[in-house]
């Protein structure tokens, strides 16, 4: 399997597909980059390179104690841009994968990143706290890292759920897609997913927002039952200088799958502007 050492030590699964400008992919939680096939396929089939890698702990990357953090995560996916040499790189991000973004321009610059996409992304923070008087309260992740250290699997069949609308009235989602969720969030370990908990709900990117000095393109779905648009989308495109947005009336967190035609059109068009 095509892996990159990471700065400490462990193994980081990555996909390399197709050939011309670099465009790199960063999952939500708690999937991996298969999340990402119909984005790859889609972009490699119109002259893109891509690349996306299984954050640590989850896929094929190596399921580490340690570092299972938004500073770990930037500095991993770093590893990677400087292992395969990528240059004018356009950084796309879903849910955690926003925030990885987030964090990589906030540690590490864009010297070699060209555009970025927050996609469904949890910057600024989800957490409330005193300064974020309007985010979910504590006992919402809380329930999360209950719920999967006593029932992971069922946790994770349940999760798929809201995360596709498939509790909305009239929805379509096919029990094939939810089982694809639960496939590939049962990769993931325990313990890193758990700690990621904590990192994509309790991490404060408004700094990392703050400088943001490339063309960026936010994309949301406005009934994203996960990662609330009100809480998120709307303040980052604030934050971001010049940001672009784009909000998907009745769409889900997971649009990635349930309106793919659409997002890869979209992400196209920025990708060529």
């Amino acid at each position: 399997m095509p892996t990159i050492s990471t700065s400490d030590g462990h193994e980081l699964y990555y996909k390399d597909w197709g050939e011309g400008p670099v465009v790199t992919l960063s999952h939500g939680w708690p999937l991996n980059s298969d999340a990402w096939g119909n984005q790859m396929q889609f972009l490699a089939q119109n002259g893109f390179r891509v690349v996306a890698h299984d954050r640590r702990g989850h896929g094929r990357s190596a399921q580490t104690a340690a570092r299972n953090d938004m500073d770990g995560y930037a500095d991993d996916l770093a590893a990677l841009f400087e292992a395969l040499d990528l240059k004018d790189a356009t950084m796309v991000g879903h849910s955690t994968g926003g925030g990885e973004v987030a964090r990589f321009i906030g540690r590490h610059g864009t010297g070699r990143v060209a555009k970025a996409v927050l996609l469904g992304a949890v910057p600024p923070i989800m957490l409330r706290t005193a300064t974020n008087p309007e985010g979910l309260p504590i006992e919402v992740f809380d329930g999360l890292r209950r719920d999967i250290a006593a029932n992971r699997s069922q946790f994770y069949r349940d999760f798929a759920v809201p995360f596709y609308g498939a509790n909305r009235p009239g929805a379509q989602v096919p029990q094939s897609l939810l089982d694809e969720f639960w496939l590939m969030s049962m990769q993931a370990g325990l313990k890193n997913a758990y700690d990621c908990i904590k990192a994509f709900s309790a991490t404060d990117f408004t700094q990392d927002l703050e400088k943001f000095d490339v063309p960026t393109l936010v994309v949301h779905g406005d009934d994203d039952q996960i990662v609330p648009i009100r809480d998120t989308a709307y303040r980052s495109a604030k934050l971001i200088k010049g940001a672009r947005t784009i909000y998907y009336a009745g769409a889900p967190h997971g649009l990635t799958a349930t309106h793919a035609d659409q997002f890869n059109a979209d992400l196209l068009a920025f990708l060529q502007s």
